[in-house]
């Protein structure tokens, strides 16, 4: 009878063990900033990169493969959880990313690619950078990851010194070399190990923890989730391949990231893993233009990261699966990092998420079904706006402001140039005919244009667009709520009538016209609602207490919050009067508008001391344009107050 029971034990484990061994593993490599002409097979002249170039050639070529966002935080949640990230809230208007000082991440609630394979089976590693929460409690192992080895968040953030250290530091060409000026930890698991991360080395280690991943689970099926911390600025390579390109260190990263693809596809040949391995190589966004050519190519595309303009979207893509994908291909369909989710999905048998999913499975595509063409639309989101929607080979821009890399000199030795500004229309691109969107053809093909705005509302319906003012059914802030608790005031002026010379940027309004009296003060969140938003215009405001009355002081509040625009005016004056025509300065400072990466709040107050007065006049006075050491110098910078406190 033990005999009997014995074989049953062990026929049981053959067939578990073999049905095991027949799921396929899955390596997604996730470049940062690497521009859709940063390597050899998308047309790069001068840089070497025979490896990726070898993985085309032995599988297909993606040459319309684009992010959700031109971001890092928001474009690696769309890759996780196959969905826009608008609607897991990783997204923002102005501060477009995590910051070391962010107490967010990717909500537990979402499912993300890791958990359902752990679920099915798979031993799954998250090696590179993360930027989804520095926090333990966001951190990949309570995303289905069993293991973890990275950087929380960019590789430039955190360093001794911001925008304004970098052109300070202009002179010096080998500013970027000192690993030091970036405080930046390497974390396993939920353990710092290094701060800062020796990232001359970075690349190398990842590479090899990634081997050592692979070696460990040749019996076991995985996922290795691959994102490497650069080309982000600033660029480290290791000795090795230090000058080895002789065209500049950015040509010597990529080919140093190169060779990382080759030693892991080398390990899987030399394990026999090879065939049944599907390899995806993207990149989460286009190129940072802001450095000339340390920044990268976006080839033939307009623009680059942090635009949706085509250079800032379309991607890279390689995908490599020797049992299943024929050699050579190009694929032109429209894909994007949303829908490797779902092929994965599709793959392992996988037929329900418990989520709502933006992707689709590309598999067809993947089996060359003759006629698949899984993805015929795609939106177009930066942050929670819509910027436009793609419907076939048609591209429609929506009208919006958008920072450009177009008519700026680009920076030198590493550090960035200024971006410019650049306005759009409502402009129609033929994107099989005009890759570089210079042809608006908009009022030649009307019912095309008419068509694509039909597929805009629905869009604004479900997922919203700040740009419209629409909040979508099922965006994160409808379906989770992101409303701050009120701050309560209690004063005189409490409903006083109030006169604006400007009003508040639609898009900050705060609660009303009168929320500066209405007796509800801010967060150090810029999204608070009972924020108003002043854009390159002074803050200037007029209370009228109704009757003479006996006032002791005056406050008002505002908002700093530079990585957003949102800065302190450059002078407060408080004044008051008792007739509304001869007013008498109470109060007059000018706030200290150096670097700062604090978000905070300033008061500045009036001590009257049971002065007799009827009106009071508040200046908040604009510095304009954001300072030379921010990243947006020139541009429009903001006002943010909350309240006029009369006491």
């Amino acid at each position: 009878m033990k005999k009997i029971i014995f074989i049953c034990i062990l026929i049981n484990s053959f067939f578990v063990f073999a049905q095991t061994k027949d799921k396929p593993n899955f390596i997604v490599i996730f470049c940062d900033d690497m521009g859709y002409g940063d390597i050899g097979t998308f047309g790069n002249p001068i840089i070497r990169t025979p490896n990726i170039d070898n993985m085309a050639d032995e599988g297909q070529k993606w040459t319309q493969f684009y992010v959700a966002d031109p971001v890092c935080t928001s474009s690696r949640a769309a890759l996780l959880t196959g969905r826009y990230p608008i609607r897991s809230g990783m997204t923002s208007a102005k501060r477009v990313v995590l910051f070391p000082d962010s107490s967010r991440g990717l909500p537990l609630e979402e499912i993300t690619i890791a958990e359902v394979l752990k679920d099915e089976g798979y031993s799954t590693a998250a090696i590179g950078k993360w930027h989804l929460g520095h926090l333990p409690k966001y951190l990949p192992q309570a995303q289905g990851f069993d293991s973890y080895y990275g950087i929380p968040y960019s590789n430039d953030m955190n360093h001794n010194g911001f925008f304004g250290e970098y052109l300070a530091k202009a002179e010096d060409p080998n500013y970027f070399s000192d690993v030091s000026r970036f405080d930046v930890p390497l974390i396993e698991n939920t353990t710092e190990i290094e701060r800062p991360a020796n990232q001359l080395t970075i690349t190398k280690r990842y590479t090899e923890r990634a081997v050592e991943f692979i070696e460990k689970n040749i019996d076991k099926p995985f996922f290795l989730y691959l994102a490497h911390s650069l080309p982000h600025i600033p660029l480290f390579v290791s000795e090795e391949f230090k000058g080895r390109s002789n065209a500049g260190v950015f040509t010597d990263v990529i080919e140093e990231i190169d060779w990382s693809v080759g030693q892991i596809i080398k390990t899987l040949k030399k394990n026999n893993l090879d065939k049944n391995t599907v390899v995806v190589f993207t990149s989460d966004n286009g190129p940072w233009l802001l450095f000339k050519t340390h920044g990268g190519s976006a080839g033939p595309l307009r623009e680059g990261k942090g635009t949706m303009w085509e250079g800032g979207a379309r991607v890279p893509c390689i995908m490599r699966w020797p049992d299943k994908i024929n050699p050579g291909q190009v694929i032109s369909n429209i894909a994007s990092t949303m829908d490797i989710f779902p092929t994965i999905a599709q793959i392992i048998g996988k037929k329900k998420i418990n989520n709502k999913i933006d992707g689709v499975s590309l598999l067809p595509l993947i089996e060359g079904i003759p006629g698949a063409n899984p993805r015929d639309e795609l939106y177009y989101y930066y942050g929670e706006n819509l910027i436009a929607i793609r419907k076939n080979n048609h591209k429609l821009v929506f009208p919006h402001v958008y920072r450009s890399y177009d008519n700026v000199e680009p920076g030198e030795n590493l550090h960035p140039g200024a971006y410019s500004q650049g306005r759009s229309g409502l402009e129609l691109y033929d994107l099989d005919k005009d890759i570089g969107e210079s042809n608006d053809i908009s009022k030649q093909f009307p019912a095309i244009v008419s068509e694509i705005q039909a597929l805009g509302e629905k869009a604004r319906l479900i997922l919203g667009d700040k740009l419209t003012g629409r909040i979508g059914t099922e965006s994160y802030e409808t379906v989770c709520g992101s409303a701050p608790p009120a701050i309560k005031f209690n004063h005189i002026a409490l409903g006083s009538s109030l006169a604006l010379k400007n009003n508040p940027h639609k898009k900050y309004p705060g609660e009303n016209i009168n929320a500066l009296v209405n007796g509800i003060g801010g967060t150090i969140n810029y999204r608070d609602p009972s924020w108003q938003g002043y854009e390159a215009e002074d803050l200037i405001a007029t209370v009228d207490l109704g009757e003479v009355r006996n006032i002791n002081s005056v406050k008002v509040r505002f908002l700093q919050d530079q990585v957003v625009w949102i800065f302190l005016p450059k002078k407060v004056q408080i004044e008051h009067s008792v007739d509304g025509k001869k007013y008498e300065i109470i109060h007059e400072s000018y706030p200290d508008n150096s670097f700062s990466y604090d978000q905070d709040i300033f008061e500045y107050s009036a001590e009257l001391y049971n002065k007799k007065s009827r009106y009071i006049r508040v200046k908040g006075l604009n510095i304009d344009k954001c300072p030379e050491y921010h990243p947006g110098a020139g541009g429009a910078s903001w006002v943010f107050a909350d309240e006029i406190i009369v006491k």
